[in-house]
């Protein structure tokens, strides 16, 4: 019995382990049962900040792996104290360098100009980063100016090269960043430069007229007054913090240093709202208070809604975090002014990180507005440079919140779109409002891998 009942054994238990091994790997033809791939979530700019994982309140380890790119340069030590020393409770850096630096750079501009006349500002801020003298603060830039000199400064975002003809940077720095434990790990982050020295301005800024006392003989003597458009409040409020805090840091440090023109630079606090009516109120303020640079706004479409009212006003708009590529060709009489890099620069640097990590399969989801659907088609565009096809990529967008007041984006359906089209990578293009669908993700079953 042994004999004739062993191959039959070991043919019975072949069998079982062949219908063990099926059940356990599944069947091909039913593929949608198959189990859901984990997903790496990749982000940029709003999203990637410490902050952002505030937003996410008692979830908030859902961004712990989480990936992506910022315009960022290293920051020295001493920069970061002196913008502590204005707001103990800082805890982000994102945009502060290039907000003291568009306030550095209206002020040294006002300087050269011997007036405060916007026109005539703006016909020196370009070359105030080019061709003179090299300076890095207030107190060597002002002295300089006042004398008449021709100087290059050189701020903590403003440090490779100076503006292009249109007045943003020619090149940029970018940081990879990585949250871990719910919070960006510093000693992850990595910075890879974008852009072209060749594109500085090579055109020579008009030269002052014979000042007296310190301006031009046409000067209406008013101080200079600068102008906040900032988001204090709405879906980029996360930001605000930062962006106050250059500000804050850059005015004293200009005063300090004597200020502009002889007088101290004044600053009216602006809400740009992150929404467009907001933003266009604080702009007629603005004008009603003969400010004559408007900082900000922060977003790209807020920017591009008020700078026709700013244009028409005879003011100038000069924005620390605007990214858009396609303010680029804005029609702003030569007005407006950004120390953000355009994001042409950025989406190779976005698209390379989630290279790096291999996936077959992307989606990604924007803000249906200039910035995000501007980043999105970037990030494409790198992406079938790289040879990803259709077939490989995913693009959706999101109605934002009309403005803080507004209901929740309600981000189930989309959620279920992407877990269906089932990639390995969801790159995020959003600000405050997007942690709301990471949120929808993990609700919607899809493994997000940390």
């Amino acid at each position: 019995m042994l004999v004739t009942r062993g191959p039959r054994a070991a043919i019975l238990a072949a069998c079982a382990s062949f219908l063990l091994a099926v059940s356990a790997c599944g069947t091909t033809d039913k593929p949608e049962e198959a189990a859901t791939p984990q997903v790496r979530l990749y982000g940029t700019d709003g999203n990637m900040q410490n902050s952002f994982a505030a937003e996410l309140k008692d979830r908030a380890d859902l961004v712990d792996g989480m990936k992506g790119t910022t315009p960022l340069t290293p920051l020295s030590d001493d920069f970061k104290q002196r913008l502590r020393a204005v707001d103990p409770k800082l805890t982000d850096y994102l945009y502060a360098a290039e907000t003291y630096d568009a306030v550095m750079i209206s002020a040294l501009a006002a300087q050269l100009a011997g007036s405060t006349d916007p026109a005539a500002i703006a016909k020196q801020i370009v070359g105030v980063t080019t061709n003179g003298q090299r300076c890095t603060d207030a107190a060597s830039c002002l002295p300089l100016a006042r004398d008449g000199q021709d100087i290059e400064y050189r701020g903590p975002s403003l440090n490779r090269a100076g503006f292009t003809d249109i007045g943003e940077p020619a090149t940029a720095s970018y940081a990879t960043l990585h949250f871990d434990n719910q919070k960006i790990n510093d000693a992850k982050t990595e910075f890879v430069g974008a852009g072209d020295e060749s594109g500085v301005s090579t055109r020579a800024a008009p030269k002052p007229k014979k000042q007296r006392g310190g301006r031009n003989d046409d000067s209406d003597g008013s101080p200079l007054i600068l102008g906040g458009l900032l988001p204090k409040t709405g879906d980029l409020a996360l930001a605000y913090p930062p962006l106050a805090a250059g500000v804050a840091l850059a005015i004293k440090e200009i005063n300090a240093a004597g200020g502009v023109l002889g007088d101290p630079v004044t600053w009216f606090d602006g809400d740009d709202g992150t929404n467009p009516a907001v933003a266009k109120a604080t702009v007629a303020a603005h004008v009603r208070n003969k400010v004559h640079v408007i900082i900000g706004a922060a977003a790209s479409g807020i920017s591009a809604a008020v700078l026709p009212d700013v244009v028409a006003a005879g003011k100038i708009l000069f924005s620390p975090s605007n990214t858009d590529a396609g303010l680029s060709q804005a029609d702003d009489k030569g007005l407006y002014f950004r120390t953000a890099p355009p994001d042409s620069l950025q989406g190779r640097a976005l698209a390379d990180v989630i290279l790096r990590d291999g996936p077959h399969k992307i989606v990604v989801v924007a803000r249906k507005d200039s910035y995000g659907e501007g980043l999105q088609e970037t990030v494409r565009a790198e992406l079938e440079r790289a040879g990803f096809g259709t077939d490989r990529v995913k693009l959706l967008t999101y109605d934002p919140p009309a403005d803080a007041k507004a209901p929740p984006v309600d981000f189930g359906n989309l959620a279920g779109e992407i877990k269906n089209s089932r990639p390995e990578a969801v790159l995020v293009i959003g600000f405050g409002e997007s942690a709301g669908l990471i949120k929808a993700l993990a609700d919607a079953g899809v493994p997000i891998r940390h």
